[in-house]
């Protein structure tokens, strides 16, 4: 019994206010639930501000300690954070309400943005808008790149395994999975034997740690892991596996558990799949989707959201495309959300001795070197398919290049990209701006054609 009390997050550390009532982190969670934006680094600032520095609910030290616990772990590090500080403070029914509440209203205005898109995508106005959205997302996918490479690459061998990723997959057209295991594989053997190439540094040593909560873990990997595969099994029965939803919830499955590094480094796999190889959206509409993402509050990986409801309206037999579409919406969000949920209450009474694992901390120091590289090909591709009308393949023995049909550029979204990354990089305007400014300009721009 008393693992299972520790397992709720029983709090005792000293310098921290009392644990709040259940309504305050309710009222507290809703409130950063609303105003999330910015990325994960925009709203990892804002639940310190508000959690740590404002409410003193959670120590600083335990707050940093839980956020490099949340690195380790795939899916948005941000609400799996959110989630933690919900288990830390009120056990199971806390870190469900808060991490519940961290993407409730984003997941909610993704699918009244998803509706609106599908159902207005012929319009010449909506498409003359967006336009401008995929210029200003270029600009703000780069800035990302190169945010993430300050941090991230910080060692030659880093560099090396960014450079090696970048060319598997634009070059060689590796699989995306295959690029992360095997850096983390290479980073974990790298860790036990010159853990000074990852600028690592030793896990302390000395200290009590907790017993090994196992009982807590198991319960958790089975309740969980039944509510991730509900839906699924209902589809299976019902459907078949032939029918778009066993096909969204079984990718948007498989993406959950690779989704190391962040909503940009599956991006680019994302979009590939997506677009070429279940042929449920156009490579312009990728864009859309993450921009229409950027503006709202959330996981930007809600954009996962935007996929599965047009995936499902454009295939929504037996149902009516717009039942079909919320239907794709609503799994999508479940099979990517449900893992988090799995990994926290699974892992995090297993914070303190994972904190001192120098082979698990290399691991994650070889993937997040390796999604710099993912990222730059994400770059790459969206640049193409942003300026291009026309993009193909060409293939020269084992290399697959995408090249892009010169006579196809668009000089609009070249005009636009180039005043995006003015904007983004001299005048250091804000993702929200920008995103308003070149969506506006697109419907100068396509007037004029």
């Amino acid at each position: 019994m008393a693992e299972l009390d520790a397992s709720l997050g029983i709090r005792g550390e000293e310098g921290t206010a009392p644990a709040p009532a259940f309504s305050e982190l309710l009222t507290a969670f809703s409130r950063i639930g609303l105003l999330s934006f910015g990325g994960p680094a925009g709203q990892i600032a804002l639940m310190h501000r508000e959690l740590v520095e404002e409410r003193g609910w959670v120590a600083e030290e335990d707050y940093l300690h839980a956020l490099n616990f949340c690195h380790l772990l795939p899916g948005p590090e941000a609400q799996q954070l959110a989630t933690w500080i919900g288990w830390r403070l009120h056990g199971w029914r806390g870190g469900l309400a808060a991490g519940l509440l961290f993407v409730i209203p984003g997941a909610a205005i993704i699918l009244a943005l998803s509706v609106f898109y599908a159902l207005a995508a012929n319009l010449g106005w909506v498409a003359a808008l967006f336009l401008g959205v995929k210029a200003a997302v270029l600009a703000i996918v780069v800035q990302a790149l190169m945010r993430i490479a300050g941090r991230a690459l910080d060692t030659g061998v880093k560099k090396a395994l960014a450079a090696a990723a970048f060319a598997g997959l634009f070059l060689f057209d590796l699989p995306f999975p295959l690029i992360v295991l095997g850096s983390g594989v290479i980073g974990m053997i790298v860790a036990r034997t010159r853990p000074d190439l990852l600028a690592l540094k030793p896990g302390k040593a000395g200290g009590i740690l907790p017993a090994r909560p196992w009982r807590t873990t198991i319960l958790s990997v089975l309740v969980w892991g039944t509510i991730w595969a509900a839906p699924m099994v209902l589809i299976a029965a019902t459907l078949g596996q032939g029918h778009v939803l066993w096909q969204v919830g079984a990718f948007f499955s498989q993406l959950a558990i690779v989704t190391f590094g962040g909503a940009y480094a599956v991006l680019a796999y994302m979009a590939q799949e997506a677009v070429q190889g279940f042929g449920w959206l156009q490579a312009g509409e990728m864009a859309d989707g993450l921009g229409l993402a950027e503006t709202t509050p959330g996981p930007l990986i809600l954009v996962t959201q935007f996929v599965g409801y047009l995936a499902a309206f454009r295939a929504p037999e037996p149902f009516t495309p717009l039942v079909a579409g919320l239907l794709g919406a609503g799994l999508t969000t479940w099979v990517t959300f449900a893992p988090c949920f799995l990994w926290i209450f699974a892992l995090a009474p297993w914070i303190d001795r994972l904190g001192q694992a120098v082979w698990l901390k290399g691991g994650l120091a070889a993937v997040t070197a390796a999604v710099v590289g993912v990222i730059a090909n994400l770059t790459a591709w969206f640049a193409l398919h942003v300026l291009f009308a026309r993009v193909g393949k060409v293939s020269l023995g084992p290399l697959h290049l995408s090249w892009p049909d010169l006579a196809s550029f668009d000089w609009r979204a070249g005009v636009l990209a180039a005043l995006a990354f003015v904007l983004a990089f001299g005048a250091k305007w804000g993702v929200l701006r920008l995103l308003a400014l070149c969506a506006a300009g697109g419907l100068v721009l396509s007037q004029l054609v």
